[in-house]
């Protein structure tokens, strides 16, 4: 007997609705879901040891743009493109990548100002002892607020990778003190409408102490700028066993969380696929989520996915994380609300903690079907994008070659 999937629709629809959720909300709300994708993960990336090209990986934004277009396609929720700077915006016109981005169904999203290849930055950039290279970094952030200006972008995303390797190579404080200055001076240049989202890491690439190493540093940081300056949120940037999601519900409460860089982590910062190592504990940071969306519909949070494909196809990689970010919000979406509130009430530990589970094994896969269907578009996003034949297009048009960012 073959899996029927309207059955299997109207069986969810039936559970659902037993534990008091709006199925016909889940939909509306999954339709409206938008993810970021990232420029950088279309091109050739790899660790310090080695990076593996694949035939048609992009090089210019102008492919990068198209490959993104490609997700949007399939997935319907990725119409937003984030872009390195130094990687995307050398020797080209800024209108022009913006008139193309919008001419393939996409537009460019986060600005991510790149301060963490340049040789003057070894020893930091907005925190570095030399005024003369705490400028350049000022500077390059300046530019990287204009072009978010010209292209319409509401987010500065910003990530440093200062800090030191070695005890007294300089003096902690005084770089706090430089990290303040130069990120109040960008802050003040940003329109009204731009939210800076300061990313954190606990190490890598600096290995004794990191200027911004946790989300409270970042957050202090934040406080110091200004209400429209909060802390990103990157779920490879911690310590093994750090609770995401408390942090995530900490962020929320104080109105300091700016958004998330999706990917996963089994040893440290692995850039993997989102869910591909740990599905529970995105679950239970989209329970948090869920949970202040429903409380305030107007909660702004930027969604954003940061991967290394390395061995991955690209574009693939991609839709497939998509795919499981959209599983895994419609199954917070899935927890009977009520039922848990009361079990909280009783402290009735084993019923609230099988209440989360309940939602966390529901097989969400007839709902996401049915709206994808919906929404005009192929029930298995990864199956319609192998069968456009883009990628036997794109791999014999491009080949392989070197550049376009993204560590490669």
């Amino acid at each position: 007997m073959g899996y029927d999937i309207r059955q299997a629709y109207q069986v969810l629809c039936d559970q659902l609705t037993d534990r008091g959720v709006d199925v016909e909300n889940v939909k509306a709300l999954l339709k409206a879901q938008r993810i970021e994708t990232p420029s950088w993960a279309y091109a050739d990336g790899g660790t310090r040891f080695k990076t593996f090209k694949q035939a048609g990986a992009a090089v210019t934004i102008q492919e990068k743009l198209q490959d993104a277009a490609q997700v949007n396609k399939v997935t319907g929720i990725c119409p937003k493109v984030a872009v390195h700077v130094l990687w995307d915006f050398v020797d080209v016109d800024v209108s022009e990548v913006q008139g193309y981005a919008e001419s393939l169904g996409v537009q460019i999203g986060a600005i991510n100002p790149t301060l963490f290849e340049q040789e003057e930055y070894m020893l930091g950039s907005i925190a570095h002892p030399d005024g003369a290279v705490r400028q350049k970094a000022v500077d390059h952030m300046l530019h990287s607020v204009e072009i978010g200006r010209q292209v319409g972008s509401d987010f500065l995303s910003l990530w440093f990778a200062d800090g030191t390797n070695y005890p007294g190579t300089d003096d902690i404080l005084a770089r706090k003190h430089r990290v303040e200055e130069c990120l109040k001076t960008v802050y003040d240049a940003m329109p009204q409408s731009m939210v800076m989202g300061l990313e954190y890491k606990v190490f890598e690439p600096a290995f004794y102490h990191t200027d911004i190493a946790d989300w409270g540093m970042a957050c202090k940081f934040c406080e110091k700028c200004g209400d429209r300056a909060k802390a990103l949120v990157d779920l490879g940037h911690h310590t093994r066993a750090t609770n995401i999601e408390h942090i995530v519900a900490f962020l929320i409460d104080e109105g300091r969380l700016a958004g998330f860089h999706f990917n996963n982590a089994r040893y440290a910062d692995d850039d993997l696929t989102f869910g591909s190592v740990n599905p529970y504990e995105g679950f239970l940071i989209y329970n948090e989520l869920v949970k202040a969306e429903a409380a305030d519909p107007n909660l702004n949070v930027a969604y954003m996915i940061d991967q290394s494909h390395n061995v991955k196809p690209k574009i693939e990689a991609m839709i497939q994380t998509v795919e499981h970010i959209q599983a895994t919000y419609a199954k917070a979406l899935c927890i009977d609300r009520g039922r848990l509130a009361q079990a909280q009430i009783e402290q009735n530990i084993v019923d609230a903690e099988n209440l989360i589970q309940q939602a966390f094994f529901t097989d969400v896969r007839p709902l996401l079907h049915v709206v994808r269907e919906e929404m005009g578009l192929s029930p298995q996003p990864v199956k319609a994008y192998r069968d456009s034949g883009y990628q036997a297009k794109i791999a014999a048009e491009r080949g392989i070659r070197s550049g376009g960012g993204g560590l490669g």
